[in-house]
């Protein structure tokens, strides 16, 4: 899986200052010092730390957009009057790709007396949960848990949808639609499958399967083998470098087959591989609205003024999911009497309701989905929703702008 998606600008913002009379410049300065005097005031609780946790440093994939995201949110939230009170201390580790780096960053994070671990994204979750259920220190606000561990553990708080974007695929295709439906799948992500697979059944038809290798190349024995028989539309679960790589031989089809991607990984990047007749039309499913809706000013806002790197992209499952996770932790805090510790804050996010109208849907975290009726394999996921974005002249523009409930398509 990869989260690459197209970053905020780290321009500054450069504020002018005009100054007409010395009155003027008496009441500003006033102003600021007693807004200043209040937001220290506003600061006085204890600090509450935190730890977030991805892959940045490593050959494989990196994901420095969740650490800024963690980063920028702390500032943010600091500069406005931070969580209920306290101060934010928003503390980052990088897992290194490893398993040994991964469990090295959960103990840190014990270590420290975390409040909880925020939105963080591991290939390797199961060397972190245990470590962290262990001390009853919440593995909170994950966008795309992988692991058996985080699917399992009264700790583990995804409130991303994975996998079940993959199934919205296929609900907004046949809802366009397609006849024949064909899902192109990179290696390692075939949990997908049997999900995507039940959702086609539900809707009165079939998807057939093509295996992507994980190491991008000449991918046009799969391009060729996707598109015979008639297909007419196309379901990817494809990361960003290998999907680049399809782009090539895809574009030489000479006709026009409608694409179905992941947010983050059907990004402007691939978009720009091929030309706009191929892409037009094309659709996104996401676990996220789109970054340029009201509700993400805020997240926008924030990456400029506190300079995230420009390199990175943020409308993605790991930009997007961060600031997503730290809304919710805050929110669930927000509503806590006395000490906020590791143990108060599990015992508080094992009973929230979490309402952010515009960035996730509403979501009950006392009912995870293994214990209303969901898959056992999925037992502890939340979040069951979709929304959609689509290609118009090769930029990723809001399709739907209400969350979509797969959930009981996918059992």
């Amino acid at each position: 899986m990869a989260f690459h998606r197209r970053g905020g600008s780290a321009r500054s913002y450069r504020w002018l200052l005009v100054a007409t009379i010395a009155a003027g410049i008496g009441v500003l300065v006033a102003n600021t010092a007693t807004s200043s005097a209040s937001r220290a005031h506003k600061l006085a609780g204890s600090p509450i730390i935190t730890y977030t946790f991805a892959d940045v440093n490593t050959q494989g994939p990196q994901y420095k957009n969740i650490v800024e995201s963690a980063r920028v949110y702390g500032k943010w939230i600091n500069a406005h009057g931070g969580v209920n009170g306290h101060p934010l201390t928003v503390k980052l580790c990088d897992m290194h790709g490893t398993p040994t780096a991964a469990t090295a960053c959960a103990r840190k994070a014990v270590a420290d007396h975390a409040t909880a671990v925020i939105g963080s994204f591991s290939f390797t979750g199961d060397a972190v949960v245990p470590t962290l259920q262990a001390a009853k220190t919440a593995y909170f606000g994950l966008c795309c848990a992988l692991s058996p561990t985080e699917f399992h553990s009264p700790v583990s708080f995804p409130t991303g949808n994975q996998p079940l974007y993959g199934v919205g695929l296929v609900a907004r295709a046949v809802h366009d639609g397609c006849k024949k439906m064909v899902g192109v799948i990179i290696q390692g992500a075939e949990i997908f499958e049997p999900f995507m697979t039940n959702a086609a059944k539900h809707l009165g038809t079939t998807i057939t399967y093509v295996s992507l290798p994980a190491t991008a190349q000449d991918y046009s024995p799969q391009v060729a083998q996707a598109t015979s028989g008639g297909t007419d539309c196309i379901l990817t679960i494809v990361s960003e470098t290998p999907y680049i790589a399809w782009m090539g031989p895809f574009s030489q089809l000479g006709h026009y087959v409608r694409m179905y991607g992941p947010q983050g990984n059907l990004d402007e990047a691939v978009i720009a591989a091929a030309p706009a007749s191929v892409t037009n039309g094309d659709v996104i499913s996401a676990m996220f609205s789109s970054l340029s809706l009201p509700a993400w000013a805020d997240y926008r806002s924030a990456l400029k003024t506190y300079k995230a790197d420009p390199k990175q992209y943020y409308d993605t499952f790991g930009g997007q999911g961060t600031w997503a996770a730290y809304l919710e932790f805050a929110q669930i805090v927000k509503g806590m009497k006395g000490p906020i510790n590791n143990k108060t804050f599990l015992a508080a996010a094992s009973k929230a309701k979490i309402h952010l109208p515009g960035i996730v849907p509403d979501m009950d975290l006392s009912k995870p989905w293994g214990k209303v009726g969901g898959p056992a394999g999925l037992y502890r996921l939340f979040n069951r929703s979709v929304i959609f974005n689509k290609v118009e002249n090769k930029k990723i523009v809001p399709l739907t702008t209400k969350f979509q409930d797969v959930g009981n398509l996918a059992k």
